[in-house]
């Protein structure tokens, strides 16, 4: 089997989109003529079963079925994708690709990273352009979401393009990981990357955990590249420009669980790599600290329990 094809479903936080993902995947798979194996798991917990009750209607009325694994609990993006990847392993697949549900795939897409792939060796992983699906408008734009990861002196990883209308700049850039939107993987690649059997770190429960993929990408020589022609849209409302003001208010319509999350995993990037990083890059991550401290004092007080975790996150960090 070439492909294994996975995706996460949380809660109402999925239901909403699978109908309309779930089309876009079969009508993309039906391009492929190898053999596919797909794979779902759900962190809803025992509150919402509506992506299950999705999978199963799916299910009835295509050729390629989903195998639904139902964790009974959030067990995180990091540790539910090593379950899935290690299945797709064990069931002989050469290539990996996760997606979120909140995406809609053009029909080509999974075809042409497919062959990209099987064509250069060299690669580890693709990435499609990602456009942002507006989707409570019911429109797909060419505002771009991603065209992959980049990384700037003091750990600062950010998302390619996000915001800015597509002309076609970012076509033939560089980018030292994919976006944990829609990524595709060459397994044996990623098996030389793995500890324990474990792809992705699971310090990192939800957010920030593709960046550190990336990084140890990067430390391990492992090229990933954004493939143009590729294209799929995702509704991610955080994809705005809109400088200091706008990151604010973007950051308080979060839910404080998922603040949260994402300030133990940028810390825990910075406690994994800073002594990998230029004497530069290390006096900027010094300062972000310093700054995450003050912000977390005066304007975020909720943060701050989140320091008390970090002694058994670095006492336990491989």
């Amino acid at each position: 089997m070439k492909l294994a094809v996975a995706f996460l479903c949380y809660q109402n936080s999925s239901a909403p989109y699978l109908m309309e993902f779930l089309a876009s995947l079969d009508s993309a798979l039906k391009q492929l003529e190898e053999e596919v194996l797909i794979l779902a798991g759900d962190n809803s917990g025992k509150h919402d079963r509506r992506n299950g009750d999705y999978i199963f209607e799916y299910n009835n009325h295509n050729k390629n079925k989903i195998q639904y694994f139902d964790f009974k609990k959030n067990l995180g993006f990091a540790a539910a994708y090593n379950l899935l990847i290690n299945t797709a392993i064990e069931k002989g697949a050469k290539y990996f690709l996760m997606l979120n549900p909140d995406i809609i795939l053009d029909r080509g897409a999974i075809k042409k990273m497919l062959s990209t792939l099987e064509f250069d060796a060299n690669l580890t992983s693709v990435c499609p352009k990602i456009y942002r699906w507006d989707f409570k408008n019911k429109k797909l734009t060419k505002i771009i979401d991603s065209c992959g990861l980049r990384l700037k002196p003091g750990l600062r990883f950010y998302d390619l393009g996000q915001g800015e209308l597509d002309c076609g700049q970012y076509d033939k850039a560089e980018i030292i990981g994919p976006s944990g939107a829609a990524a595709m993987f060459r397994l044996s690649d990623l098996e030389k990357i793995s500890v324990n059997g474990k792809f992705y770190d699971e310090h990192f429960f939800m957010y920030k955990e593709d960046c550190d993929l990336a990084y140890r990408l990067r430390l391990n020589r492992l090229s990933t590249k954004m493939l143009a022609s590729a294209i799929c849209y995702h509704d991610r409302s955080a994809a705005k420009r809109g400088g200091l003001w706008q990151t604010w208010l973007d950051w308080k319509k979060r839910s404080k669980k998922a603040r949260s999350w994402s300030f133990v995993g940028q810390h825990l990037l910075f406690f994994k790599y800073i002594l990998l990083e230029s004497y530069y890059s290390r006096f900027l991550i010094l300062l972000r600290l310093g700054f995450y401290a003050f912000f977390s004092l005066f304007l975020a007080q909720f943060l701050l329990k989140d320091y008390f975790r970090f002694r058994r996150f670095i006492n336990s960090l491989d």
